[in-house]
């Protein structure tokens, strides 16, 4: 009998594309893993001003999350780039929205990850990675970091820490991915895969 593949969620925000492409790595990882599909999904900007300022679909790229998405995925991974050591406003606002599913338990039990990126290389990427946790404690989701196992850990110069799969950007967000993030971007996604896999028995 054929079981329908997992779907293993990887949420994220990006503005000048650094934390788009770790998320695409991380979804790379995701489907290395047999009966795993990775779901891409973004959330909107917000704005200080009440009006809604983006389309109801993005022009390219992602579609926007929905709160099914949350529902059918068998995992969560979760980026955002660096706003003064903490995630960006859209992120944390999707959260916001969340306190129903937070009440049925809709995430409790499920395996998450989480990434970043900063323009500036002591930019606030650990205090990010675990200031996005916060609210995954909350749902009760399980949070995966990255073994000191991955040797590129010991030997980057730019992202990668044991909270999650980082990037540096650069002031204008051009930086090529390194070897090591790119690394441990697509390890961190495998192994958040191959937790949901296990945990679905």
């Amino acid at each position: 009998m054929n079981h329908p593949n997992l779907t293993i969620l990887v949420l994220f925000y990006s503005r000048q594309g650094a934390t788009r492409k770790l998320a695409e790595l991380i979804a790379q990882g995701i489907e290395s893993v047999p009966g795993c599909d990775a779901r891409l999904r973004t959330v909107p900007a917000v704005s200080t001003v009440t009006e809604a300022t983006e389309p109801e679909v993005p022009a390219d790229g992602a579609p926007y999350v929905e709160l099914d998405d949350l529902t059918e995925c068998a995992g969560i991974a979760v980026g955002s780039p660096t706003r003064f050591g903490n995630m960006a406003a859209a992120m944390k606002y999707f959260w916001d929205g969340t306190a129903s599913q937070w009440l049925s338990g809709t995430l409790a039990g499920k395996p998450a990850c989480v990434f970043t990126s900063t323009g500036s290389l002591h930019g606030g990427q650990e205090s990010t990675l675990l200031s996005m946790m916060i609210p995954l404690f909350h749902h009760g989701l399980m949070v995966l970091g990255l073994p000191y196992t991955n040797p590129e850990l010991m030997t980057t110069s730019s992202g990668g820490t044991p909270y999650g799969a980082s990037h540096w950007s650069g002031l204008d967000g051009k930086k090529v991915i390194t070897e090591d993030e790119k690394r441990l971007a697509i390890a961190m996604g495998k192994r958040l895969a191959e937790t949901a896999v296990k945990l679905h028995g």
